[in-house]
C-alpha cells in the first residue's frame, strides 16, 4: 500500500502540497517545544509522571495506572498539587486512562541507552509521540476532506488544522495532557466506520474483504478509549452511523461492528500486558461516562466552549457562522458528507458541556477537528457556485491572515 502511495502516478501535486503544509505544521510544533525548553526550568509534572509510569511498565514493573504504580498517595485518590487535579483515581486505578496512555508517552525513551542523549533534547524526545499523532491526524484530515469534498476541501481543512493554535499547543505544549492520540483515534473511529460501511455495497464477501479496515477500526477504538475511557461512547455512536450509510445490509454492519469492538478490546488487553485480573479491575474502575446536568445551567461552560473553538482556531470566528448559515439556508449543502461531521461535533459539544473539567477537555479538542471538516465541506461547496471568486478571495484572505498571525505569535513566544 505504501509503495502504491509513493508511486509517481499517486504522489502528485496535491500530495506534495499537503506534505508541505504538514512540514510547516511540524516545524511550528518543534519551535514551540524549543521555546518552552528555554523558558521552563523543570519538566511538567503531568508529562514527567506519565513517562515515569510508562517506563516502569515497559521495563517489567507495575502496570501503569494501577495501585502498584501510583503508590500510596495516588491510591488514596488525592492528587498532588503539581498534577493540578488531572489524575483521578478510584481504588488505586486511573479512572480516565488505560496503560496505553502511559506506554505511548514513555516509548521514545526506550531507545535511549544510558546517557548518550543530552538532557536538552529530552523535551523533544518526550514530544515525539504527539508529533507523530499530530502529523497523522493532519494527514488523515486532509485525506478524508479530499475524498469527501475534492482538493479544495482537503486544502481548506488542512490549512485550518496546520495553523490552529490548539492543534499545535496540544502536540508541543508541556502543559498539555497528551490528548492527540485520543483525538486521532476518535477521528479514525468515525471515518473508518463510514468507510467500512460504504464498502458493503461492493459485491464481495464482507468480513474477508474488509478485514484490514475492520482491524483499523478496532485500532482506532483502542487508541481513543485507551487514552480516554469516556471516548468508548464512540463505539455506540458509530453503529447507527454505519446503519445510516449501509441500511441494506444490517447484519453485515453488526458483524463488522462486533468484530471491530472485539479487536479493540484485545488491543486494550495487550496494554495491560495480558494480565486478566488487572485488566478487569481497570475496566470496572474506569469512568466510562461522565455527565453533570448542572453544567448546562452554568454560563462558564458555554464560554469555555466558545473559547475552545475560537481560541483553538481563530478563523472559525468568521468561517463557522458562515458555514452554519449556508448549511441551514442552502439545501445543496445538506448532504451526508456535511451532516455527519456536524452531528458528531454536536454530540461532542453536549458531552463536553456535561463534563466541565476532565474529560471535557478531550471532547472539546475532538469537536474542533470535526468542525474543521464541516467548515471545509461547506466552503468547498460554496467555491462551486457562481460566487466562487468572492468566496475564494474571502477564504484566501482569512486563511492567509490566520497563518501570518499564528506564525507571528510563535515568533514572539
Amino acid at each position: 500500500m505504501l509503495r502504491r502511495f509513493l508511486h509517481s502516478d499517486a504522489f502528485r501535486a496535491p500530495q506534495f502540497a499537503a506534505a508541505a503544509l504538514l512540514l510547516i505544521y511540524l516545524l511550528q510544533c518543534v519551535w514551540l517545544v524549543h521555546v518552552q525548553t528555554l523558558h521552563t526550568s523543570a519538566p511538567d509534572s503531568d508529562q514527567a509522571l506519565r513517562i515515569h509510569f510508562g517506563l516502569e511498565q515497559w521495563k517489567g514493573g507495575a502496570i501503569a495506572g494501577t495501585p502498584e504504580s501510583f503508590g500510596s498517595e495516588a491510591a488514596t485518590g488525592v492528587p498532588s498539587a503539581g498534577r493540578g487535579g488531572h489524575l483521578r483515581v478510584r481504588d488505586g486505578y486511573d479512572q480516565d486512562r488505560s496503560p496505553l496512555y502511559y506506554l505511548v508517552a514513555a516509548a521514545p525513551f526506550l531507545v535511549r541507552p544510558g546517557s548518550w542523549l543530552p538532557d536538552s533534547l529530552g523535551p523533544f524526545v518526550a514530544a515525539t509521540p504527539y508529533l507523530f499523532f499530530g502529523a497523522m491526524l493532519g494527514a488523515s484530515l486532509w485525506y478524508v476532506a479530499r475524498r469527501l469534498y475534492g482538493n479544495a476541501g482537503g486544502y481548506i481543512a488542512l490549512a485550518l488544522y496546520c495553523f490552529s493554535p490548539a492543534m499545535i499547543a496540544n502536540v508541543a505544549g508541556q502543559q498539555s495532557l497528551g490528548e492527540m492520540g485520543a483525538v486521532w483515534g476518535a477521528f479514525g473511529t468515525v471515518f473508518t466506520a463510514i468507510a467500512v460501511a460504504h464498502t458493503l455495497y461492493a459485491p464481495r464477501e464482507v468480513v474477508f474483504w474488509n478485514w484490514r479496515r475492520i482491524l483499523l477500526l478496532g485500532l482506532s477504538l483502542a487508541l481513543a478509549a485507551g487514552n480516554q475511557f469516556s471516548l468508548g461512547v464512540l463505539a455506540l455512536v458509530i453503529l447507527p452511523l454505519m446503519l445510516w450509510v449501509a441500511p441494506v445490509r444490517p447484519r453485515a454492519v453488526l458483524a463488522i461492528w462486533t468484530t471491530a469492538i472485539a479487536a479493540g478490546v484485545v488491543l486494550l488487553f495487550a496494554a495491560y500486558f495480558f494480565e486478566p485480573a488487572t485488566f478487569w479491575r481497570g475496566v470496572l474502575d474506569a469512568r466510562w461516562f461522565h455527565f453533570e446536568a448542572v453544567a448546562f445551567r452554568v454560563s462558564v461552560s458555554y464560554r469555555r466552549v466558545l473559547q475552545t473553538i475560537f481560541g483553538g482556531s481563530p478563523p472559525l470566528m468568521v468561517a463557522l457562522p458562515v458555514a452554519l448559515a449556508a448549511y441551514l439556508g442552502w439545501k445543496r449543502a445538506r448532504y451526508f458528507g456535511n451532516t455527519a461531521p456536524l452531528l458528531i461535533a454536536a454530540l461532542l459539544l453536549i458531552l463536553a458541556l456535561g463534563a466541565p473539567d476532565f474529560p471535557g477537555q478531550g471532547f472539546h479538542l475532538i469537536m474542533l477537528v470535526f468542525l474543521l471538516v464541516f467548515v471545509s465541506g461547506v466552503f468547498a461547496d460554496l467555491l462551486e457556485t457562481q460566487h466562487s471568486l468572492l468566496v475564494a478571495a474571502g477564504l484566501g484572505g482569512l486563511l492567509g491572515a490566520s497563518a501570518i498571525w499564528n506564525l507571528w505569535q510563535l515568533w514572539r513566544a
